[in-house]
């Protein structure tokens, strides 16, 4: 069994949990993996299967379950066209994301710096359950991160997703003072003249989950200040037009985590693809081995096709070692750091490779360097 439970921790050392050293497991695909891997080991002895009293069938304990995308008559393309258009804001992101992104960051990162959430970072003194995520690790974590000061924003939208109240207000700890303040006519968005004199005057590193909705405008505020920042966005914006010039001109770069699920105001859990994204430094990011960078003639022939171009597009995250052209990738080795492994964005826009005439997903074109 130490021999089983070794192989299984080395085979699979990339899904860990740093803290709790349980494999986290981010797609059925993966699990499919691990299960085959059991089921493939040298001490493999057997499947177990239950039997029912009233019938004999067979069930196995590997099951789906969750619908296939087949079975709820979706395509992958609809999942990405779905992602890529999420306009609902009325969400926010749970702590353990939180907590699972900044923790693999150096510490010495933080140190001294004053740290602006401002994005609906709601705080309660009182009640856990009503500060946001962001706020709550960060309030929690502040002497352990030798913080200088932490300031908190909170939105006075339509929607109160911390119960706060409806009024715009900027809570700000400096050691140990703790206050709130709510300016007059202050609408607590981050694009509020008082919240960009905040990030430009005061902040050292932006943390929070900025609305889907008002990415564009988000991304170009926070990347123009010349700030640290690590932000939650959709996970498409590596291939969105807009946003690809930030990775080719090396300005972003993704984190460490995709986020899928956050939480709405009934505090319920609901589903939108994200990802982590930043310009902090990023060291051994466990996702560079998902990436299969090997010579083009062993990458299996259904992962790897030319377009009506003649552009080569491969799929499922294999990477030509030996390719000096342009090729076509999807999001996926982007946020694996492809682009920190020898390659580059051959150019700032989005490419649509087309099939014997059919159009394929939107992808980008790297290059080898």
């Amino acid at each position: 069994m130490k021999q089983v439970e070794f192989d299984i921790k080395t085979e699979f050392k990339y899904l860990r949990e740093e803290k709790s050293r349980e494999i986290y497991f981010y797609n059925y695909d993966l699990f499919e993996k691990y299960v085959k891997y059991i089921k493939t080991h040298k001490t493999f002895v057997e499947e177990i299967y239950i039997n029912t009293d009233a019938k004999k069938e067979v069930i196995k304990i590997i099951k789906r379950t969750t619908p296939s995308l087949k079975e709820r008559g979706l395509s992958r393309k609809d999942v990405m066209q779905k992602a890529q258009k999420v306009d609902n804001d009325e969400f926010y992101t749970r702590y353990e994301d939180v907590e699972k992104e900044l923790t693999m960051y150096d510490k010495k990162v933080w140190k001294n710096k004053v740290i602006f959430c401002n994005c609906d970072d709601a705080v309660d003194t009182e009640n856990n359950r009503n500060t946001s995520g962001f706020a709550l690790y960060f309030l929690q974590n502040f002497n352990e991160l030798m913080l200088k000061k932490l300031i908190c924003t909170h939105y006075s939208g339509a929607v109160d997703l911390f119960n706060q109240g409806q009024k715009g207000y900027i809570f700000t700890k400096d050691g140990f003072r703790e206050f709130k303040e709510y300016p007059k006519n202050y609408t607590g968005s981050f694009d509020d003249p008082l919240s960009l004199k905040i990030l430009n005057e005061e902040a050292d590193i932006v943390c929070t989950n900025p609305p889907f909705s008002r990415a564009i405008d988000y991304w170009n505020i926070i990347v123009k200040s010349g700030k640290k920042f690590l932000i939650i966005s959709n996970f498409t914006n590596v291939i969105t037009p807009a946003f690809i010039p930030y990775f080719k001109e090396n300005k972003v770069w993704a984190g460490y985590n995709r986020v899928d699920w956050f939480l709405n105001p009934k505090k319920e859990v609901v589903c939108a693809s994200g990802h982590w994204y930043c310009n902090l430094p990023i060291k051994d990011r466990p996702k560079y081995k998902n990436m299969k960078i090997m010579p083009l003639e062993n990458i299996p022939a259904k992962y790897k096709k030319y377009d009506d171009k003649n552009i080569l597009v491969v799929d499922n995250n294999y990477i030509p070692c030996d390719y000096n052209k342009p090729f076509a990738v999807s999001a996926y080795p982007i946020l694996s750091g492809v682009l920190e492994k020898g390659y580059k964005l051959f150019n700032d826009k989005e490419y649509n490779p087309y099939i014997n005439g059919e159009r394929r997903f939107s992808r980008v074109l790297v290059q080898k360097i």
